[in-house]
């Protein structure tokens, strides 16, 4: 089951560090416009908010990182949760698309790890 957990994490590591990756570098190209559904007018109009964001979504990658190089179930689930959180906000604010692709693989690899730490 901690194996499982461990991989689960990953996965919202890979889709946050993906996230970056398209804000950060592709927020202007064709991609990131499909991506988020925006005009080309609209990426260049809001690229400094990009790139403000995109530090919210490293950190959330790097705050789970920390916590599985650590071996700290405590910033694993406080990491995960606020991923959880925000994924929910950006689902009510942005675009319901963030529930299932930020908030719900958090949240179940939130409760295997925590069924595999109280294994």
């Amino acid at each position: 089951m901690h194996l499982i957990g461990d991989g689960l994490v990953v996965v919202v590591i890979v889709i946050h560090l993906y996230i970056v990756v398209l804000e950060m570098l592709m927020w202007t190209t064709p991609h990131g416009h499909k991506a988020f559904g925006m005009t080309p007018e609209f990426a260049r109009d809001s690229r400094v908010m990009a790139a403000n964001q995109v530090l919210y979504n490293g950190f959330l990658a790097a705050g789970l990182i920390w916590g599985m190089v650590a071996g700290r179930f405590d910033f694993t689930v406080f990491f995960l949760g606020c991923v959880i959180v925000a994924g929910i906000f950006g689902g009510i604010t942005a675009s319901r698309r963030i529930l299932l692709v930020q908030a719900l693989p958090a949240a179940v690899a939130l409760i295997v790890v925590g069924m595999a730490h109280r294994s």
